[in-house]
């Protein structure tokens, strides 16, 4: 009997590249109220429950590699608890959503934008059994 193939990861994060590390730092601090647990001149790491969030700064001869004129298909998607909250919260760091409340199979959410134009999706699920 073959053995198991072995993991090849211990842990999976999300990591964001940007050129202006400061303002999506300041953003994501202001919006998921919390400070990084680390952060360097070029590196910052938030710890969620459940995800890592890292934004870095690429080096100069990588920058081509990460620029994208949008999203595409990639979201990083943000649970919450309280999404009308979540929308004040993004108002009042100057960064309201650009959609409407949307209704979904799977509850509530809404579209915005951090300030390097990533997408987020901030969903609330149904809180039905």
């Amino acid at each position: 009997m073959a053995s198991p193939p072995h993991q090849i990861h211990s842990q999976i994060f999300v990591t964001l590249a940007s050129l202006q590390l400061a303002p999506l730092v300041s953003f994501y601090s202001d919006f998921l109220a919390t400070s990084p647990a680390l952060h360097t001149a070029t590196y910052a790491e938030f710890q969620l429950s459940g995800l890592r969030l890292a934004i870095f700064t690429p080096k100069a001869d990588h920058v081509a590699e990460f620029a994208a004129a949008t999203s595409g298909a990639m979201s990083l998607c943000l649970e919450v608890g309280d999404l009308v909250g979540a929308i004040a919260r993004l108002k009042k760091i100057g960064y309201p959503p650009s959609s409407a409340i949307m209704t979904t199979s799977h509850g509530q959410e809404i579209y915005a934008y951090d300030p390097d134009g990533n997408r987020l999706i901030v969903h609330q699920s149904d809180s039905k059994p």
